[in-house]
């Protein structure tokens, strides 16, 4: 990538912090060249002669055996088989073995085998994490083939995936962006009109306050409201994803900077920012980290009916559904300046760099087959797992329909949609960054000295990493 100068490191000195409540919620649940002649007219449609000659005749004619990575679930597993087994009666010289596990399971087992070279020929990444394998050298340069294969304008999310240099490393395969979710319920039961897309933070405060109740039934706009004994939240507030970085982007702040090698913390917008989520925590409007240990997990007060709203990604809605919620939902609030921000996470599909020849050009043949065929696209997008990434299937019937109403809201973020600063020690300097704000969220520090420290420990493990 246009850093590697800078970043090369030993692949066996890899490790994922672990940062588990944190890596889950982006779950919901990124050198090498191709071995093929890529055209780049932006799809197999705009290809000359010479250049579907190019296509490799291995992949057609030769037995390949590819070892497949993904991260499972009780949700997903079953379809992921039906879909391989569908992929390999079109291509009947290509057998894929898979290697799964839960999701916190397949991640320190693949830093294992990526350090002893041993990890599968292509694996599905955690969006977030796509920069890591790839600023590492792990991953092929995928470029020419979306080029040679993809009409770029036909998906969400492929961009999410290049470089500063332009190179690709992925392909997605369901996209997680995040929404304001309600619950028309509790909105009702207190007066309050429903969000509209015209909010801002300063709106949703105001009617977060309506809607966060004590124990006795008394709203925080009452007197005799006690904040010690809250039992429903105006809004539940959860991490980087869910929580803090929406607020920050949208107030014109910010983690990283363009090049993602420098901090910038410590600026008035962050400031104001954190000073907006504070005041809320305080006044205990939105869920501090103490008040999510009395739940089962940080995702769980809005589907338990204990908060009003949420910050939630596409995959949230899988939850709600299950616990028979009356609830929609709409675009995120906008700032003081009326910059809104969407945080959006592109699980994809990426090659291992070692996967050459004709398991290079097989392993293609997979992630072409998931972003290009229909039924594939149609069947995934029946879980209710992730946005579809094909736009015609998200804009589909078949995906609007059904709970909730307006699923449109996913789709008209990604106007505005952007990722979370994500680079190659994403999970190192996420960690440090919320070890610090929260010491702000608990009252402990102030928001200055919060920031302040913030930085200094999130540019130190960017120097770490970006200046050997």
């Amino acid at each position: 990538m246009g850093r590697q100068g800078m970043k090369r490191k030993g692949i066996g000195a890899i490790v994922i912090l672990t940062f588990v409540l944190l890596i889950s919620a982006c779950s919901g649940g990124g050198n090498g060249t191709p071995s093929t002649n890529g055209g780049g007219n932006g799809g197999t449609g705009g290809q000359t002669e010479g250049q579907q000659q190019n296509q490799p005749q291995e992949t057609a004619d030769k037995p390949v055996e590819l070892r497949l990575g993904y991260y499972s679930s009780a949700q997903t597993d079953a379809k992921m088989q039906e879909l391989i087994a569908k992929f390999q009666e079109k291509h009947p010289n290509i057998t894929i073995k898979t290697e799964s596990s839960p999701y916190n399971q397949f991640f320190q087992k693949l830093d294992t085998q990526i350090a002893a070279e041993s990890a599968p020929d292509l694996w599905l990444s955690d969006g977030v994490l796509v920069p890591k394998y790839a600023e590492r050298g792990v991953l092929k340069d995928l470029t020419e083939w979306i080029e040679r294969d993809l009409q770029k304008d036909d998906y969400y999310g492929l961009d999410f995936n290049k470089d500063a240099n332009g190179k690709y490393w992925g392909v997605p395969q369901g996209i997680q962006i995040a929404v304001l979710y309600y619950n028309k319920d509790m909105f009702e039961e207190a007066k309050v009109a429903y969000p509209t897309e015209d909010w801002t933070w300063d709106d949703l405060k105001a009617a977060a306050e309506k809607l966060t109740k004590d124990s006795n039934g008394a709203y925080a706009t009452d007197a005799a409201f006690d904040k010690n004994k809250v039992a429903q939240y105006g809004l539940t507030f959860f991490s980087i994803t869910e929580g803090w970085m929406t607020v920050l982007k949208s107030y014109g702040g910010g983690v990283l900077d363009e090049s993602l090698t420098k901090s910038i913390i410590h600026t008035p917008e962050n400031k104001k920012a954190m000073e907006w989520i504070v005041d809320g925590m305080q006044s205990e409007l939105l869920t501090t980290p103490s008040d999510l240990k009395s739940f089962q997990s940080n995702m769980a007060p809005f589907p338990s009916k204990a908060a009003a709203m949420r910050i939630g990604i596409y995959a949230r809605t899988i939850d709600a559904n299950a616990a028979g919620l009356n609830y929609d939902v709409t675009l995120l609030p906008k700032g003081p300046d009326g910059k809104r921000f969407s945080p959006v996470i592109a699980n994809s599909w990426v090659i291992n760099k070692k996967a050459e020849g004709a398991k290079g050009d097989a392993a293609w043949e997979w992630v072409k087959y998931w972003a290009t065929e229909d039924e594939a696209q149609n069947e995934w997008a029946a879980l209710g797992e992730a946005v579809p990434v094909k736009k015609s299937v998200a804009n589909s019937e078949q995906f609007l329909s059904g709970k909730p109403e307006n699923k449109k809201a996913f789709l008209d973020s990604f106007e505005f949609a952007g990722t979370l600063d994500v680079n190659a020690v994403w999970s190192e300097w996420v960690g440090k960054f919320g070890d610090n704000i929260n010491r702000a969220f608990e009252g402990e520090i102030s928001v200055d000295e919060a920031l302040t420290q913030a930085d200094k420990d999130v540019q130190q493990v960017l120097d770490e990493f970006y200046k050997k």
